[in-house]
């Protein structure tokens, strides 16, 4: 494809997705695989320099849009880049590239022109959740409309894509929205140029009426200026038209008796969204999308079935405090079996790694006594040891005999040193000593001479 003028460095244009009042959005290639969508603002910036009102609103803008990417969100598109155009002077803003078809392609042929309830309500919820993020970092969309969501067939999410509004300044919008913005989107007070978190919340609501009736309240019958006037006229003084009826004249005659009559009974409490949504005065809609986010969420448990009735609060409360005591119950059973609980008061219980440090460390001291008693027995057989070499033995370990009185006896008076020498040691038999003092421990069990 011949590309029809350059967007910047490294971008290739691989031709327009779509052109409108607030400008294009083409497909863009990076060097390599990555596809991403531009959109290209209609008010070329001359001069990239602080002093361009132009240049300096487009760049307070996308800080903003930045800011939203700060933080991830599933159901808001990427902001990847944004600058000005090589050929033209053209603000551009590039985003991720979602893959699948937007809402006003999923109400024609060949899908139903209606949605599901099950389906609007995932809408509802998702759409809401881009909103509340949005608005959270002060950032107003001011172009919500059917073809600015899209269903993204590989993540199964609805994405709000296109952020170009929101980066004009007032003047630009306000020329915009005038010429060629999606008048039957607007809410009232964008006929005067003014942007506001609940224009954003205006939007929503048409979108979701659009979903269930098969059309937007005051639709647009041609591109003419006529035409246009008739619907921004609408939207500032008409009521809404009776939502449920459009349903029920265009739900598909192909589905069955009691899928219609089932997809007949909308639940109150979206009808009460898209109501609050649809106020003709700011301040009766929801402030901005965390607040509308939050009733969603609070209301979305009624049922679809007559009359949209809340099921019984006290019986979901009362199953919820009984889980909530299961869970407490378990998670005390986890702790008590991670302690080892004492059976009987003499009984200690101890860890296994524990148990065989002890063991090993009675060993190691066993052989330390050991040795110790080793060194000790060496050390008073030394000392034992006579000066002819003769080594008095320990007489303990032999057979006990029978106590008997030495044949020769010798004295001291009468000993020499032959006599001496000649004599050998005398066997004795230990003798009982009186009972003593059990604190003074006797060590040596023999009798030496």
């Amino acid at each position: 494809m011949s590309k029809v003028f350059t967007i910047t460095e490294g971008l290739e244009n691989m031709g327009a997705l779509r052109t409108g009042g607030q400008g294009s959005v083409y497909k863009g290639k990076r060097v390599g695989t990555i596809i991403t969508a531009v959109k290209l603002l209609p008010t070329p910036v001359h001069t990239e320099s602080e002093e361009d009102k132009n240049f300096r609103n487009f760049q307070n803008e996308v800080e903003k849009l930045k800011k939203v990417n700060e933080e991830p969100n599933p159901n808001v598109v990427k902001i990847l880049n944004s600058g000005i155009t090589e050929s033209g002077s053209f603000p551009f803003i590039e985003m991720e590239f979602i893959d699948g078809p937007d809402l006003e392609d999923l109400l024609k042929p060949p899908h139903d022109p209606v949605f599901s309830i099950k389906e609007v309500i995932k809408v509802a919820d998702q759409l809401a959740n881009a909103l509340a993020h949005c608005h959270k970092f002060s950032v107003k969309h001011g172009d919500i409309k059917s073809n600015n969501v899209k269903f993204n067939v590989h993540s199964g999410n609805y994405v709000l894509l296109d952020f170009g509004l929101s980066a004009m300044s007032d003047d630009q919008r306000r020329t915009s929205i005038r010429h060629a913005g999606a008048i039957e989107f607007m809410a009232p007070e964008q006929n005067e140029g003014q942007l506001l978190f609940q224009t954003d919340i205006y939007s929503y609501g048409i979108i979701l009426y659009e979903l269930l009736a098969g059309q937007v309240p005051f639709p647009l019958t041609d591109q003419g200026q006529k035409s246009r006037n008739e619907v921004m006229l609408a939207h500032v003084e008409q009521n809404v038209p009776d939502l449920t009826e459009l349903r029920r004249q265009y739900i598909p005659e192909n589905w069955s008796p009691e899928k219609r009559q089932h997809e007949l009974q909308v639940p109150q409490w979206l009808l009460q969204v898209i109501a609050k949504c649809l106020q003709k005065d700011p301040l009766q809609r929801f402030g901005n999308g965390v607040e509308l986010q939050d009733f969603i969420i609070h209301h979305s448990i009624a049922s679809p079935a007559e009359g949209g009735q809340v099921p019984n609060t006290a019986l979901l409360q009362e199953e919820n405090e009984r889980l909530q005591d299961l869970l407490l119950r378990y998670q005390e059973t986890e702790r008590m079996q991670s302690v080892p609980a004492v059976e009987e008061a003499d009984v200690i219980r101890v860890a296994r790694p524990v148990f065989y440090s002890m063991i090993v460390l009675m060993v190691v001291l066993a052989g330390a006594m050991g040795l110790l008693l080793y060194g000790n027995s060496s050390k008073d057989a030394q000392e034992n040891t006579g000066k002819g070499g003769n080594v008095l033995r320990d007489t303990t370990s032999k057979q006990e005999k029978p106590y008997t009185e030495p044949v020769n006896e010798v004295t001291p008076d009468t000993m020499t040193l032959d006599t001496a020498t000649k004599i050998k040691p005398v066997e004795v038999k230990p003798i009982t000593k009186p009972p003593h003092d059990s604190t003074k421990l006797d060590l040596d069990t023999a009798v030496h001479f």
